[in-house]
């Protein structure tokens, strides 16, 4: 008999389990665009995401069982080292240098209702690598989960997005114990560094924050009262109030910010 265990940490997406050495996860409208992502990434060899195994009696994808651990709220300390930072850092550069020849098709159903930056895409960006979303080996994250929120945008939003996080770039109430009184700054830095950031790209940092705070609020916002679920109970559990704080946050300490990167 197939045992069902409920898999927890995720946000917005409810009843994925695990079945033996499989994940099973409902299937939704952009599924097969992310699927499409998925197989791409096999084929060019990028071994850190799951593998798609089709779709069970129920209707639901299947994906391979990525074994580890994944670091969830309150953060443990093998997650917040800066060698944690440059191992995420790297893994999200191997991934935007492995989706960059994959070509989707033009009508693939992306989850686009969501906040972005101006300008035209330059790949498929995972666009929600928080610690929830990244697994862990031997204390180094090797793999991203959950491609859900993936669709076009450019390499320096999935940057901003992954630093909203893992800097974070947050106001210290929002932030783990552990990071409370971090060097932000410093942390963009080391980020910045192991991922190769351009110095261009690193001069368009900060406005970019800027502008992904502002339109992820509106974004939450949005779905909270379309969508519902999962979306519904992160903004009043305190979304909103979250995001102000930390574009307050951003604003008092852009100079210093700037200053490291």
């Amino acid at each position: 008999m197939n045992i069902e265990v409920p898999l927890s940490g995720g946000d917005v997406t409810e009843g994925v389990v695990r079945v033996g050495d499989t994940v099973r996860r409902p299937f939704r409208p952009h599924t097969p665009a992310v699927h499409g992502l998925l197989r791409h990434l096999e084929r060019v060899g990028f071994d850190g995401a799951p593998r798609v195994l089709g779709v069970d009696e129920r209707g639901r994808e299947i994906l391979s069982w990525m074994p580890g651990n994944v670091p969830h709220r309150p953060l443990p300390r093998y997650a917040v080292t800066d060698e944690a930072l440059r191992g995420v850092a790297a893994l999200l550069r191997g991934y935007h240098d492995a989706v960059g020849s994959y070509e989707p098709p033009p009508d693939a159903p992306w989850d686009s209702a969501a906040s972005n930056l101006d300008g035209p895409p330059e790949l498929i960006g995972h666009c929600d690598v928080t610690p929830d979303n990244v697994v862990f080996s031997g204390g180094k994250p090797y793999a991203l989960i959950d491609f859900d929120l993936a669709r076009p945008t450019t390499r320096l939003y999935d940057v901003v997005t992954t630093l909203r996080h893992w800097a974070p770039i947050a106001d210290p109430v929002d932030r783990d114990a552990l990071l409370y009184g971090a060097d932000v700054g410093k942390r963009i830095r080391v980020f910045c560094d192991a991922y190769g950031l351009d110095r261009d790209s690193r001069r368009d940092l900060l406005p970019a924050a800027r502008l992904r705070f502002e339109r992820s609020y509106q974004a939450m916002r949005l779905r909270a009262e379309q969508v519902g679920g999962g979306w519904a109970r992160i903004w009043h559990g305190g979304a909103g109030p979250r995001i102000r704080r930390a574009q307050d946050w951003l604003e008092r300490n852009w100079d210093e910010l700037e200053a490291a990167l």
